[in-house]
C-alpha cells in the first residue's frame, strides 16, 4: 500500500452539515480565539496546545433548557466527516465555555455537563488534526438551544447519538467556522 499524497485527497468540498437539515431560529456564537472563516491558531490543534477555544452565546430562546456544544470537521477524509468535540447538558443559564473547557475528563465543564467521545476516542475536545497535504479543514463550532434540560444521555453515547436526539429538541443553533490546514 502507498502512502497518501496531497493530489490523492482531491475531492469535491462536502456540504456545510448544518445546510441539509431543517433551519431552526439562530441566536448568536462569539470567541475570543476564534474568528468566523478565519484560520484557527495552532493552539487549538493536534500541533499545538490541543485545548478548546473560548466559545460565548448569546440571544437564546427564552425557552431553552439546555445546550449541546460540539466541533465537527465536514472535510475530513472518510464518508461521515469528524466530530471533534461534543459536550452535552450544557446548563440553559451557561452562556460561555472559557478556553479549555474541553479538557479531557470534563473537569472544567459547568456542574451537570459532560463530554461524548470524540470520533478519536477522546472524552473531551480533540484539536484540529487535518492529514498533512490535504486542503483547508472547516472546523464547524456549533450550540444548539434545546428544549429539554437532559437528552438522557451519556458518557457512552456517540455523537451521533446525541446529534440525532438534537434534532428532535432543537429551538435554535448558533454557529462559528473556522479553518486548518497542516
Amino acid at each position: 500500500m502507498t502512502p497518501m499524497t496531497g493530489k490523492d485527497f482531491e475531492r469535491p468540498l462536502p456540504p456545510d452539515p448544518y445546510s441539509l437539515l431543517p433551519v431552526p431560529a439562530t441566536f448568536t456564537l462569539k470567541s475570543t480565539d476564534v474568528t468566523d472563516g478565519e484560520p484557527l491558531a495552532v493552539d487549538f490543534s493536534v500541533d499545538g496546545a490541543d485545548v478548546s477555544p473560548h466559545l460565548a452565546w448569546s440571544g437564546a430562546p427564552a425557552a431553552t433548557r439546555s445546550f449541546v456544544v460540539s466541533c465537527f470537521d465536514p472535510d475530513a477524509p472518510t464518508p461521515s466527516g469528524y466530530w471533534h468535540w461534543t459536550a452535552v447538558d450544557v446548563p440553559a443559564d451557561v452562556t460561555s465555555l472559557e478556553r479549555g473547557a474541553g479538557a479531557v475528563g470534563g473537569a472544567s465543564l459547568p456542574a451537570g455537563a459532560f463530554h461524548v467521545p470524540s470520533d478519536g476516542g477522546r472524552l473531551g475536545f480533540e484539536g484540529a488534526g487535518p492529514p498533512p497535504g490535504d486542503h483547508p479543514h472547516r472546523y464547524v463550532f456549533a450550540v444548539h438551544a434545546l428544549d429539554v434540560p437532559s437528552l438522557g444521555l451519556s458518557e457512552a453515547n456517540s455523537p451521533v447519538h446525541v446529534a440525532f436526539n438534537v434534532y428532535f429538541h432543537v429551538l435554535a443553533r448558533a454557529t462559528l467556522t473556522a479553518t486548518y490546514r497542516r
